[in-house]
């Protein structure tokens, strides 16, 4: 009896709209993610036509890795295998840890690439792209690992957490199709806005489903959302002044 009641809990799980929600949001982060670094990553590195330092690979080991576990716990999740879940959990904040650690280290190999083309300033300027998000990754998933025990705002922050890295994959198709012929360099931090609301459209699509759902917007979209917004928007000003770039000359200086 004790059997058949688990069970028809976890298929009762499986079923309820609620939980598959966030595992359907996480196939859909892992597919934006291949699908936007398949043109410049994926398929080049098939061919043998890409290269890079070994940190620029180990950066996207690390990034893709963590959407397969995005979509593994959401699973997990949906499927009512909590104690699972939760044993992963400290996979996770190894995982996110090395994120931060190699996001930071592919931003200052860019910044020194740049330097080598002799756009220094250029490069300088963009690097606030990949610190402000892997910053932002960093201070969600620190919140989402804290609210552990609140499931409701748990989900919804590592949602938050996995759609802000989603922002340069994004980018990767407007690079391929719209990017002007010539040489590369790092582009003006202005054009990365674009990519990022295209990327965004998935927390509006997380917001529209609460609203439908449960007759309002939880306060982890509202107040995430105009934050992750407000990052991407305030990048662009602060790149350009001396403050930004006396810090990111000092970090270029430190690695050179």
């Amino acid at each position: 009896m004790t059997i058949l009641t688990e069970h028809s809990r976890a298929r009762g799980v499986i079923a309820s709209p609620a939980r598959t929600f966030y595992f359907h949001m996480a196939l859909a982060c892992m597919a934006v993610a291949f699908l936007g670094f398949a043109p410049t990553y994926w398929l080049p590195l098939a061919r043998g036509s890409f290269s890079g330092a070994p940190v620029v690979h180990f950066h996207g080991f690390l990034f893709f890795t963590w959407t397969l576990y995005f979509v593994l716990q959401s699973w997990l999740a949906a499927s009512g295998r909590t104690s699972w879940h939760r044993s992963l959990g400290i996979f996770g904040v190894s995982l996110a840890t090395a994120m931060t650690i190699f996001g930071f280290l592919v931003a200052v190999e860019a910044m020194k690439r740049s330097a080598a083309m002799g756009q220094t300033d250029a490069g300088i300027a963009f690097a606030i792209v990949p610190l402000g998000g892997i910053a932002f990754f960093a201070a969600v998933f620190t919140l989402a690992i804290m609210q552990a025990r609140h499931p409701e705002t748990h989900k919804r922050l590592m949602l938050l957490a996995g759609i802000s890295l989603l922002d340069a994959a994004v980018a990767r198709w407007f690079l391929t199709f719209l990017a002007p012929p010539g040489p590369l360099g790092p582009p003006p931090v202005f054009v990365t806005i674009p990519p990022a609301f295209v990327a965004y459209l998935l927390l509006v699509v997380a917001i529209i489903y609460d609203r439908r759902t449960f007759g309002r917007v939880h306060p982890v979209y509202l107040y995430g959302g105009i934050a992750l917004m407000a990052v991407k928007l305030l990048n662009w000003p602060i790149s350009m002044t001396p403050a930004w770039h006396a810090i990111g000359g000092s970090i270029l200086a430190m690695a050179q």
